[in-house]
């Protein structure tokens, strides 16, 4: 490489730079504040007098149009149509199902599980559908989210370098690659493309490295104990006001049992320790089950009440008491079902008609519990209670079910519950544009942003989301933070500020192997994502690797490659967004990450080199 002249340009683009990375670092404003700062000030360059700028005005705000951002925001809201119509819904499930009750089984089901979804969306997004899938199973077995989630968030970041459109950085490189082809010495070739699963050989030895480092060292690295669970129903309120217990216990009907031939409605008149919410014989299952269901020898029964009468009822009645749901997991978790107030206002059809009259179970899909008159607490006789106006009826009701209860004008619910209507009729639309866009991907020649966005227009045109929740599906944030950092690399490059850092980062390097340079860019784009955001640091490195990689002689499109992969690793502090994310619910310490991140990061290193040099 040739000697390289300081010149105003090259101090004005790293002056530049040097302020954003301080900003990114110390979090002065927010992440695309400083981003879009970046491009104020590139363009306020083109005021200078008798100067064009440190890049053209025309080069300014191509960001916004770029293949990269428009991958992105299609990626982000092909996934909100998938996570709309359920689809984590029924992988929860399956998950529940077949991944058995040992940690161990549970975290490579959902380790595999997310790094497969996160290889075609953005990790964060896979990492958000399935945290309530993971607390659906922390609860249903007993094992604390805190020795779930840290596998399940580390693979979601893994998964994200099994394709080229599983990050941001990777989405990002091909326009890095297809820019810098401008401004190479005429004598190199250019970079090619690469392709979708030009990285996957790595990425899954990546993925792979994660899930045994957890099987086989998890029981050391993670928390022993949950210190801050994640909770979703306030049933202490319940009970101080109502003397309702919201937990609910899994019963199975022996053989011995009274029960077996009766109906709910004969149960129920002779007495109560609860309430029966479900009922599961052979393969049916009800929920909010009618008066006429009938009970028989090895039915499955959810009750609703404090431990020590369902104990009590189940002693008296043979019947067997679960350690944990089973049956009903999925169907009364907090998450899908639980206990709401609802008032009957003025207004409503329903005063002076009574419960039984009304059909509340079979109309509405709401067991009532207790009404609330006044100031009298009434839970006996409620089928033939009559209705009266200002009524707080304690009902429990599936959250689907709820939400049609809170349109119809003849109640007021007054309990804030989950309201995401899951259009599961919608699933096929879904996965026909997704499987659209990834064929298009694979198979034709269009621009990777264009084939994606197909899919996105699919999941609209097909009703799966409607045009306000593709925009709200949107990280508008990321997709500034991305399109006006571009325009910094470019001016990285056109002022030869890249040139003069890789010249110099050689020489201090001089008499390394072309792998002790790889390593050291490696290392380099680590830190800077731990400080910085991962794309912030891929427009930064990417030029710079490039440079060092002509310099050394090897080829700069591997060298960017590991820039754009280093970026991934982001384990050793909370400051990636999956991270984040994970860390309140589990309610991890940084020191946390430290002690399961620190090695996590040195194997990330080793196994994306060593794969590089293999498959490259």
């Amino acid at each position: 490489m040739l000697d390289v002249v300081l010149t105003n340009e090259i101090i004005a683009v790293l002056g530049i730079l040097s302020f954003a990375v301080l900003l990114f670092v110390f979090e002065v404003v927010r992440v695309d504040v400083v981003a879009m700062l970046v491009l104020v000030l590139l363009g306020l360059s083109s005021m200078v007098p008798d100067y064009n700028g440190l890049i053209p005005s025309y080069q300014l705000f191509q960001g916004f149009s770029s293949n990269a951002v428009m991958s992105i925001i299609a990626v982000m809201i092909i996934g909100a149509g998938l996570d709309k119509t359920g689809v984590m819904g029924l992988l929860a499930a399956i998950i529940l199902k077949r991944a058995g009750n040992t940690e161990n089984q549970i975290n490579v089901t959902l380790s595999v599980c997310v790094a497969y979804i996160s290889s075609f969306m953005q990790n964060i997004g896979a990492a958000a559908l399935f945290l309530p899938v993971v607390s659906r199973i922390s609860r249903r077995t007993a094992i604390p989210l805190s020795r779930l989630l840290m596998p399940m968030g580390f693979c979601a970041i893994l998964g994200g370098t099994m394709t080229m459109v599983g990050s941001s950085p990777l989405i990002l490189l091909n326009d890095l690659l297809e820019s810098a082809n401008l401004h190479l010495p005429d004598n190199a070739i250019p970079m090619e493309k690469f392709g979708l699963f030009a990285v996957t050989p790595v990425g899954l030895a990546l993925v792979g490295t994660g899930i045994l480092y957890f099987l086989l060292l998890g029981k050391r690295i993670l928390p022993a104990a949950e210190r801050k669970p994640l909770t979703t129903e306030n049933l202490q309120y319940y009970r101080d006001v109502y003397g309702i217990d919201g937990r609910i216990f899994e019963v199975t009907v022996t053989a011995e049992s009274d029960l077996v031939g009766l109906m709910l409605g004969q149960i129920e008149t002779q007495g109560r320790s609860g309430w029966i919410l479900g009922i599961k014989t052979g393969s049916t299952t009800q929920i909010i089950p009618s008066q006429e269901a009938e009970i028989a020898e090895g039915s499955v029964l959810a009750i609703m009440g404090a431990r020590q009468e369902v104990e009590d009822y189940a002693s008296r009645y043979n019947l067997t008491i679960s350690p944990y749901l089973n049956e009903f997991a999925e169907a009364l978790n907090p998450t899908t079902a639980g206990i709401a107030e609802v008032v009957i206002p003025p207004d409503s059809d329903l005063i002076n008609k009574s419960i039984s009259e009304i059909g509340v179970r079979r109309r509405y899909g709401m067991r009532i519990l207790t009404v609330y008159r006044v100031d009298q607490v009434i839970d006996e006789g409620l089928s033939s209670l009559q209705l009266q106006s200002g009524d707080t009826l304690l009902v429990h009701s599936r959250w689907q079910d709820m939400i049609k209860v809170s349109q119809d004008k003849q109640f007021a619910v007054v309990t804030d519950f989950p309201k995401e209507e899951f259009r599961t009729h919608k699933l096929r639309n879904a996965s026909i544009a997704f499987f659209l866009a990834i064929g298009l991907v694979l198979f034709s020649d269009l621009p990777l942003a264009l084939a994606l966005m197909v899919g996105a227009l699919g999941m609209i045109l097909g009703g799966v989301l409607n045009a306000e929740e593709a925009y709200d599906a949107v990280s508008w944030q990321t997709v500034f933070l991305l399109a006006c950092l571009i325009p910094l690399g470019l001016a990285m490059e056109q002022s030869g500020a890249a040139q003069y850092l890789a010249y110099y980062a050689l020489n201090l390097m001089d008499g390394f192997p072309v792998w002790g340079i790889q390593l050291f860019l490696a290392v380099i784009a680590t830190v800077f994502t731990l400080v910085m955001s991962n794309v912030g640091a891929t427009v930064l490195l990417v030029p710079l690797s490039i440079q060092m990689a002509l310099g050394v002689g090897a080829d700069p499109a591997i060298f960017a490659l590991t820039v754009a992969l280093a970026t991934s690793n982001s384990f050793l502090i909370p400051t990636h967004q999956v991270n984040a994310l994970i860390m309140g619910p589990a309610g991890y310490s940084v020191r946390d990450f430290l002690k399961a991140g620190s090695l996590m990061t040195v194997l990330f290193l080793v196994v994306m080199l060593v794969m590089l040099n293999l498959f490259y």
